[in-house]
C-alpha cells in the first residue's frame, strides 16, 4: 500500500500547514498540534472501521472523523446536496451511490479531479466500466473512485423457513424459485404456515432487483435511455418489475416496508419478514440491523430470474475540502485492492478491483454470519462479467417516485392501475 511514500508526502504537507496554520480547517487544537482531521461521510455499511484504524496508524498526522447515516435517500442525499450547494459542510471524502453519482457527473466542478492526484495510474485497479462511470460526463475529469458492485442473490431466514416446513439448505431453497412466479408460489406456502411474518420485506428492494434483471433484456436501461430521454412508460422492464412486485402485495406476502427507513431497520429484529433481495452490499446491512442474536439464522440463495447488478458506490472529494491532497490519498487507500478485500471481509462489499476479486480471501470466502454461505462463490465468481445499467441524471428522483408509489399501493391508498399512471406522470415531472 506504499505507506512510506504517502507518509512522506503527508509530512511535507503538514510542514506547510504548521508554517501557515490559518490554512488548516480543523479545530484550534488541530492547528496547534499540526494534526489535521479528515471527515468521511458514508451511508449504510461500508466496512471501513478497520481501515480507518490502519490509516491513522500509518499516518500519525491524520485523524479520521466518520459520519455515517443509515437512511440514504431521505437523509444522506439531501444533506450532501445541501452541502454541495452551500459550498461547505460536506466531508473531505464522501460516498456516492451510483444513482446520485450519475446525477452529479455534470457537476464535476464541485469535486476534485483525481487525475491531478495520481489517480490516472490506478485504472488497472478497477473493472473497466466501474472506472469509466467515475468520470465526468465529458470524460475530462476523474471525479470518483469505485468501492463496490452489487451482484444479486436472495437472503432468507432459515429458522422461519423451517417453521413453515420449507427446505432450509441454500441449494434446495434456490430450486424453489427459478422464476419470480415460483418465488410468489413459495411465498404463498410460507404465508399459510407462519403468522406474524410476511414473506418479503417490502416493494423497493424487490422492484430494484427485478428492474436490474429486466433492463439488459430491454436496451440495458430503465427510466432513461442512452440519450437521457425519459422512457419509463415505453420500457417493458419498468412495467414488468412494477407488476411483479404488486402481484406479491396482492397475495398479502409483503410487509410493505421501505428500505432503510427506521421501520424497516427495526423489522429485522421483529421477524417482520423472511426474505429480501440481496445485492452483495446488503449482507452488511442485514448483519448491522439484525445484530449478533441473528447470526446463523440468515442464509443466501440464488435469486429468482437469474443474476443481476443492482447498486454499488464510489468515493469522491468535494472541492470545498480544505485538505484535498490528504483526502485524495485517503480515498485512494480506501478503494485500493487491499482495502476492498478488507471491506469485503467486514460487510461483504463486493470489490470492483479485478485483483481483489481473484484473491482467495474473496473468491473462496465464506460468511459465518450467514450460516457459512460461500459468498465468494455466490457473488465474486461472476462479478467481472456484470454489466452497468444505463442511469439518467434524474434517476434517483424518478426511482424514488416509483418506490413511494409502490408503498402507497401496498397501503391501499392507490390501485395498481392508478399507481402506474401516477408513477409515470410524476416520474415525467421529476425528469423535466
Amino acid at each position: 500500500m506504499k505507506f512510506s511514500r504517502k507518509s512522506a508526502a503527508l509530512a511535507a504537507v503538514l510542514a506547510g500547514v504548521l508554517a501557515a496554520s490559518t490554512a488548516c480547517g480543523g479545530s484550534d487544537d488541530d492547528s496547534a498540534s499540526g494534526d489535521i482531521t479528515l471527515t468521511v461521510d458514508t451511508f449504510g455499511a461500508f466496512g471501513y472501521e478497520e481501515l480507518f484504524e490502519q490509516y491513522e496508524a500509518a499516518h500519525p498526522g491524520v485523524k479520521i472523523e466518520h459520519r455515517n447515516e443509515k437512511e440514504h435517500e431521505k437523509v444522506y442525499v439531501p444533506k450532501l446536496l445541501q452541502y454541495l450547494e452551500a459550498g461547505s459542510g460536506a466531508g473531505d471524502v464522501v460516498a456516492l451511490e451510483e444513482g446520485i453519482l450519475t446525477s452529479l457527473r455534470g457537476q464535476s466542478d464541485r469535486f476534485i479531479d483525481f487525475n491531478s492526484y495520481g489517480g490516472a495510474e490506478l485504472e488497472s485497479n478497477f473493472i473497466k466500466w466501474k472506472w469509466d462511470l467515475g468520470k465526468s460526463l465529458d470524460g475530462s475529469s476523474l471525479m470518483a473512485l469505485g468501492t463496490d458492485v452489487g451482484g444479486l442473490a436472495m437472503c432468507y431466514r432459515t429458522d422461519l423457513f423451517a417453521k413453515a416446513g420449507l427446505p432450509t439448505a441454500r441449494d434446495e431453497v434456490g430450486k424453489l424459485w427459478p422464476t419470480w412466479a415460483d418465488y410468489t408460489a413459495t411465498g404463498e406456502k410460507f404465508q399459510g404456515k407462519v403468522s406474524g411474518t410476511k414473506f418479503v420485506d417490502g416493494p423497493a428492494a424487490l422492484f430494484n432487483a427485478i428492474l436490474s434483471q429486466e433492463a439488459p433484456k430491454n436496451g440495458n436501461y430503465t427510466y432513461f435511455d442512452a440519450s437521457d430521454a425519459y422512457v419509463a412508460d415505453k420500457n417493458p422492464a419498468v412495467k414488468t418489475a412494477f407488476d411483479t412486485v404488486n402481484s406479491l402485495k396482492a397475495k398479502d406476502l409483503s410487509a410493505g416496508l421501505k428500505s432503510f427507513t427506521p421501520e424497516w431497520q427495526t423489522g429485522f429484529k421483529k421477524d417482520s419478514f423472511a426474505t429480501m433481495a440481496c445485492p452483495a452490499w446488503m449482507l452488511g446491512v442485514i448483519k448491522e440491523n439484525s445484530g449478533d442474536a441473528y447470526a446463523g439464522k440468515w442464509d443466501v440463495a440464488a435469486v429468482p430470474g437469474g443474476g443481476g447488478n443492482w447498486g454499488g458506490s464510489y468515493l469522491a472529494v468535494p472541492k470545498q475540502s480544505e485538505h484535498p491532497e490528504e483526502a485524495a490519498e485517503l480515498a485512494k487507500f480506501l478503494t485500493s485492492p487491499e482495502s476492498q478485500i478488507t471491506a469485503f471481509k467486514a460487510v461483504n462489499a463486493l470489490p470492483t478491483s479485478p485483483q481483489a476479486l481473484k484473491d482467495p480471501q474473496v473468491a473462496e470466502a465464506k460468511n459465518d454470519y450467514f450460516n457459512d454461505a460461500p459468498v465468494g462463490e455466490i457473488f465474486a465468481a461472476g462479478a467481472s462479467s456484470l454489466q452497468p445499467v444505463q442511469l439518467g441524471v434524474k434517476n434517483v428522483e424518478v426511482r424514488t417516485v416509483f418506490e413511494d408509489i409502490l408503498i402507497a399501493i401496498g397501503q391501499g391508498k392507490l390501485s395498481p392501475a392508478d399507481g402506474w399512471t401516477k408513477a409515470i406522470e410524476d416520474g415525467r415531472k421529476k425528469a423535466e
